[in-house]
C-alpha cells in the first residue's frame, strides 16, 4: 500500500504556520500547487481549516523539518508507519477500461432518447457517469454531440439487461400512466417483450372438414352428368 499524506491541505496549513520551509517543499510534500500554499500563507485560501501537525501524527519527523528548513531543494519524506494498514477493498463499480468509457456518451444518448422516463441518478448508476454530462448530452452542448451515435449499453457492456430492465420498471412505477403517443416512443423492457404472447393463427373452415358436406358435394357432382345423358336421349 503506497503511503499518502493524511489531510494535505490542513498539514500545508500547520508548516507554513509553524516551519522556515519554503513553498515549493511544502507544496511538493503536500501534493499541492506552489501558489496555493502561497495562498494559504497570505490568508487567501484555507480559511478557517485548523493545521494538522505531521510530526504527531507520525507521518514526519523534527529531523526531516530540519533538514529541509538548511537546504532549499530537499525534498520531504514521509516516515515509515508504525502500524501497517490493509487497504479496504473498493466498494462500487468495477473498473471500466478506457475503450468503455468513450461509448459512455453513446450509450447514454441511446438511454435518453429510448428511455426519456430514466432519470438522471438511474442513468449515472447503469452506465457509471455524473449528472453533468447527462445534461449536456441531453441539452446537446457536450462537446463531441456531432459525432455521437446512440448505442444500447447492455451490447456495450456497460450494464446488464437486468439492471436496464429494473430501472425501466422503476422508473415506470413513479411515472404513472403514460399517453399512447408517449407508449409508442419508448422502448418496452426486455421482460415485457418475452411475455408477449405469439398471435393465434386464425382458424379456418378449411381446417375442420365437414365429411357429410365433402360427401353431399361429390355425389351432387357425380349425379350432374346422368342427369345431362338422359336428357341428350
Amino acid at each position: 500500500m503506497a503511503q499518502q499524506l493524511l489531510m494535505p491541505k490542513a498539514t500545508a496549513v500547520w508548516l507554513v504556520d509553524n516551519t522556515a520551509l519554503s513553498f515549493d517543499q511544502i507544496a511538493t510534500f503536500c501534493k499541492l500547487h506552489p501558489l496555493e500554499v502561497k495562498a494559504i500563507a497570505d490568508g487567501e485560501s484555507a480559511q478557517g481549516i485548523k493545521g494538522l501537525d505531521p510530526i504527531s501524527t507520525g507521518q514526519l519527523s523534527r529531523d526531516e523539518i530540519g533538514r529541509g528548513e538548511g537546504d532549499v531543494n530537499y525534498k520531504l519524506k514521509l516516515s515509515e508507519p508504525k502500524v501497517r494498514v490493509p487497504e479496504a477493498k473498493r466498494k462500487g463499480p468495477r473498473y471500466t477500461p478506457v475503450s468503455k468509457r468513450q461509448d459512455r456518451p453513446n450509450a447514454i444518448l441511446w438511454l435518453v432518447r429510448n428511455h426519456p422516463e430514466l432519470k438522471d441518478a438511474q442513468i449515472s448508476r447503469l452506465v457509471g457517469t455524473t449528472k453533468s454530462t447527462i445534461e449536456q448530452i441531453r441539452n446537446r452542448t457536450h462537446w463531441n454531440s456531432a459525432n455521437l451515435t446512440p448505442m444500447d449499453p447492455v451490447t456495450l457492456g456497460l450494464c446488464s439487461q437486468i439492471d436496464l430492465d429494473l430501472e425501466v420498471e422503476r422508473a415506470a412505477k413513479n411515472r404513472g400512466p403514460v399517453t399512447e403517443q408517449e407508449a409508442d416512443s419508448v422502448l418496452v423492457s426486455a421482460r415485457e417483450t418475452e411475455n408477449f404472447a405469439a398471435p393465434e393463427e386464425d382458424k379456418s373452415e378449411d381446417d375442420e372438414i365437414d365429411a357429410d358436406a365433402v360427401f353431399a358435394k361429390l355425389s351432387s357432382m357425380k349425379s350432374k352428368p346422368e342427369d345431362e345423358d338422359d336428357d341428350q336421349h
